[in-house]
């Protein structure tokens, strides 16, 4: 019944089967095979077919994912303390929207090396939202965002602030902007809204390549002060003043790791004073 468990997580999360079969590698009749037995055993429906490509979940559904979120979790912590010896072993795996990636976490991870020898930690780099849902999907046990996204299980902390400033030479343009689901989409949309401006867009979903072009002196873009190094740029008001936030599950995970979110709220709020007072 595991292995249906596994499946129903995966076709719940994707909303289909054929992208349920990819993931898992095995064949669509199987996915569906497994799935039917699941309902019967449970003497419920989970999924609606309707004919299209993308199912509907039932009620049912919705509280089985909850259920079973979590005890896939505790089944993973529970291979991993029977796999490892005494001195237990802990895999962390962050997940960070790119500024924060690029320019807090580098010293933010050594220090937690140092601090926790039994965490081993990975680092997955996406956007905003994506770090959300992988989070609230258990394929991330924390994560660092920079839009004040939230959900129902997850418990967000603010960190830090980071002022935004525009880079580069609107006269020239063109504007470098990111993906509508990153975290700096919000104030660029919102800055070329309240200039009214209407010139040619250039989407790129990678901060540091819209850094490059603006080193090399091409374009213009609304980024973090902290990646604006080099480049010829103006702050903007208060209102473009936004907060990175700490992302991480209700429900209980490994008391390292949650020793580990402390500590990172700690060590954030040190750094983020130490420069509020600089710049006082």
């Amino acid at each position: 019944m595991f292995k249906w468990l596994e499946t129903f997580k995966i076709v719940y999360e994707t909303k289909n089967f054929s992208k349920a079969s990819e993931i898992l590698f095995i064949s669509q009749p199987t996915v569906s095979s497994q799935i039917k037995q699941l309902e019967n055993e449970l003497n419920i429906q989970l999924f609606i077919r309707s004919g299209r490509k993308e199912v509907l979940v039932t009620p049912q559904a919705e509280i089985l994912y909850e259920r079973v979120i979590g005890l896939i979790d505790e089944w993973d912590n529970l291979y991993q303390a029977v796999q490892t010896n005494q001195q237990q072993i802990i895999r962390c795996t962050i997940g960070a929207s790119h500024t924060f990636a690029n320019y807090v976490l580098p010293p933010l991870l050594i220090q937690l090396y140092q601090k926790f020898p039994q965490v081993r930690f990975s680092v997955q780099m996406m956007n905003s939202l994506e770090v959300l849902q992988a989070v609230e999907h258990h394929t991330v046990d924390l994560g660092f965002i920079e839009k004040p996204l939230s959900a129902p299980n997850i418990h967000r902390f603010p960190l830090m602030e980071d002022q935004l400033v525009l880079a580069g030479d609107p006269q020239k343009g063109p504007w470098l902007v990111r993906e509508n689901t990153s975290g700096v989409y919000y104030y660029t949309k919102r800055f070329l809204e309240e200039k009214d401006i209407d010139a040619p867009v250039m989407e790129i979903q990678n901060n540091e390549v819209i850094v490059g072009l603006l080193k090399q002196g091409f374009g213009c873009s609304v980024i973090s002060e902290r990646a604006a190094a080099g480049i010829v740029h103006q702050r903007l008001d208060d209102s473009f003043k936004r907060s990175f936030y700490l992302m991480r599950r209700k429900t209980s995970t490994f008391d390292d790791i949650e020793k580990c979110a402390e500590f990172i709220r700690q060590w954030c709020e040190s750094k983020d004073n130490a420069i509020g007072g600089a710049t006082k």
